[in-house]
């Protein structure tokens, strides 16, 4: 069927009509009482969205978080007036079988203001019946192809004979925009690849964005370029057409071998008698005389606001409610069977809704003797990602073509490789795809999954939406980077990353961790694993670090606290010495050598600022302690940030300029990370805070 032109096959019914204008309805009021916002999306889509929401989701308003529901993802974001429009229509609880809507009138009739529940963007965890935050093109979409093979993931490894417990859809709005974005594409390309007969976009082909038609920038031909990807693509002439828009969807149900494309050719703005098919649609107030020439379009009482009119909600009722409240009771049904045959599997997902850790998760996290010689972080890391991985069975992940350097692959029995005949492997090739990975990573966290990506920490620029993105929804997702610094070497300056810690320390809410030995390493996954609403990243080193002897040095569970004592001298000491990953091990020679000469020394071993801003005022004051002025922060990273621990005076030895392509103890010469410069540097610190 690819390539299938729908055809109209009737009417509107009147109730269908008077549903449809209350959702394009609600949208103009809105924006124009904000007089910020975007109606002209919500007054093409609004019979698209009607359709799919009223016929076809299998999505129960009273039970909004049901682990089994079709996902439904607005990408086009700025159209959120849509979305607020169905979740109030149709009823939509803010909590699971309580009575309190999510989206009241008076909510719409905040859209856009301070606190209010109807954001100028959909934002998870804000907006019950929200399912990812959008509103930067492309990542919707990209979020979907990640719920998408999440939703087959639980099936394949959840689901029992005759006991289907997951098996939704994922259905995405998309724009213009969107389909521009490179992110959109490489999401694409995976899930053609994969074969996602579970995941529908629907393309709303206006043809116009801000600057005015899309031809100013956009030739290409869309539906060919998916039909390359491996995906149907089915067509509808008319977005107003609603049985054309039925026959789509029924052709994307029946299909089970691709992903679905939906192009609808829609006019932006519809109804408004100047401002129709025009930019001015997109993101204006219409204004006082366009809305009241749209309302007349529509047959609406056009001095009305926020009008209602009986009968509307009663059909939202009998459409998605009634289909909802069944699946949900049967769902509910299939659960209960599964509870009495398989106490262990009802356990499972129980754990997984409620985003609970199996019991034991960490029993074989490995302690690592001392090694003056030691391994890589990378390698401790993927020593510990399988030892855990093991043992939580909902953990997937994988690396952006990088695994054998990033050593993430899962390698015990029963791992496999989620492929488009394996949908419930957990080892995932997203190919050179950094941008979507980090996007689909947040799909799989959303559909509850401890999902992970990997990548060398330079490419962490290419993930940077996805990352910002996780951080403000609250997702328990990670990412594992490795290559960490001019340790790189050889590669050089393209590859050996600078500013990339600096900018990951600046997002919100993500926790950044670089280790300094294998100890760290493990103990980082113990805080990744702990966090509920956060995500993490992970620095790790490409060359050897020793592995510290905890019998001699600090505990490596200080690792928790973000920075602890890892070397102390007797007394107050003189100076202070703060290092996080490889720089650590420079800082413990410099205290070997200064212990010598009779200074005492501390040091600091600090992989996670955001770990050590939390913890309060005095553990913080006994590491660094606030009499002792001289110190020396080292870091291969950036130097700005750093005088918050080294103080206005103290020293900093860092990068202030890209790296070179050499061997790494030529770069470590050259960019003055050694133990005689940490040393030499301590002396001076000494000297210019003597008394």
């Amino acid at each position: 069927m690819s390539g299938a032109e729908t055809k109209p096959k009737g009417e509107l019914s009147e109730i269908d009509k008077l549903s449809i204008d209350t959702l394009r309805t609600l949208a103009i009021d809105a924006v124009q009482k904000a007089n910020s916002g975007h109606a002209g999306a919500p007054m093409a889509l609004a019979p698209v969205a009607y359709t799919l929401w009223n016929r076809y989701l299998r999505y129960d308003p009273a039970h909004p978080h049901w682990p089994n529901r079709d996902r439904f993802v607005l990408s086009a974001g700025h159209a959120s007036m849509l979305l607020y429009g169905l979740l109030h229509l149709a009823g939509v609880a803010q909590t699971d079988g309580g009575n309190e809507p999510a989206i009241t009138i008076e909510d719409i009739k905040n859209f856009r203001q301070l606190d209010s529940k109807t954001p100028g963007h959909p934002e998870y965890h804000f907006t019950t019946g929200v399912e990812t935050t959008t509103g930067p093109l492309g990542q919707g979409v990209a979020n979907s192809v990640g719920m998408a093979m999440g939703g087959r993931f639980l099936g394949e490894t959840l689901n029992r004979p005759d006991l289907p417990l997951f098996d939704f859809n994922v259905y995405a709005i998309c724009s213009d925009g969107d389909l521009m974005e490179g992110v959109a594409s490489e999401a694409a390309s995976i899930a053609g690849h994969l074969r996602l007969s579970n995941l529908c976009w629907i393309y709303d082909n206006n043809t116009i964005t801000i600057e005015g038609h899309t031809e100013l920038a956009f030739s290409e031909e869309v539906a060919t370029r998916f039909l390359g990807y491996g995906w149907q693509v089915l067509r509808v002439a008319d977005a107003n057409d609603v049985h054309a828009i039925s026959g789509a969807l029924e052709t994307f149900l029946q299909s089970s071998d691709r992903p679905t494309l939906i192009v609808v050719n829609s006019i932006i703005g519809f109804g408004a008698p100047k401002k129709q098919n025009t930019s001015k649609a997109h993101s204006d107030a219409l204004g006082e005389e366009e809305v009241k020439g749209a309302k007349r379009a529509y047959g609406w009482p056009e001095d009305s606001q926020f009008l209602v009119p009986e009968g509307v909600k009663e059909n939202f009722q009998a459409g998605i409610g009634e289909r909802g409240a069944a699946l949900f009771a049967d769902w509910e049904r299939f659960m209960a069977e599964a509870k009495e045959a398989d106490p262990a599997l009802a356990e499972e997902i129980d754990a997984l809704h409620a985003g609970r850790l199996p019991e034991g998760w960490d029993k074989d996290i490995p302690v690592f003797p001392a090694d003056a010689k030691g391994m890589a972080t990378r390698e401790s890391s993927g020593k510990v990602l399988n030892a855990i991985a093991k043992n939580v069975p909902h953990m997937l992940g994988g690396s952006a073509d990088l695994a054998p350097s990033n050593k993430t692959k899962l390698e015990f029995e029963g791992a496999g490789t989620l492929s488009p005949f394996e949908p419930g492997g957990r080892n995932i090739h997203f190919g050179v795809r950094e941008h979507a990975m980090g996007s689909i990573v947040n799909g799989l966290g959303l559909v509850g999954l401890r999902a992970y990506g990997a990548t060398f920490l330079v490419f962490a620029d290419y993930m940077r939406p996805p990352i910002r993105l996780a951080a403000l929804m609250e997702l328990p997702v990670f990412h594992v980077f490795t290559h960490d610094s001019i340790g790189v070497g050889e590669d050089g300056p393209t590859h050996q990353p600078v500013e990339q810690l600096l900018t990951l320390r600046a997002i919100p809410g993500l926790v950044t961790l670089r280790p300094a030995d294998a100890n760290e390493v493990a103990e980082s996954y113990r805080v990744i694993m702990g966090l509920k609403d956060q995500p993490a990243v992970l620095a790790l080193s490409r060359q050897p670090l020793p592995t510290f002897d905890r019998t001699r040095f600090g505990s490596a569970a200080g690792t928790a606290k973000g920075a602890y004592v890892l070397a102390d001298s007797d007394g107050t000491p003189d100076v202070i010495l703060i290092g996080t990953g490889s720089e650590v091990q420079l800082c413990v020679a410099a205290h070997e050598t200064l212990t010598a000469e009779g200074v005492k020394a501390r040091v600091v071993s600090m992989p996670s600022w955001d770990l050590f801003e939390r913890q309060d005022e005095a553990y913080r004051n006994s590491v660094l302690i606030p009499d002792v002025l001289a110190r020396v922060a080292v870091e291969q990273g950036s130097v700005i940030g750093w005088d918050r621990y080294a103080g206005s005076s103290g020293t900093i030895i860092g990068m202030h300029t890209f790296g070179s392509s050499a061997p790494i103890k030529d770069l470590q010469t050259k960019f003055g990370f050694t133990p005689d410069k940490v040393a030499q540097a301590a002396r001076d610190q000494i000297a210019r805070h003597k008394k």
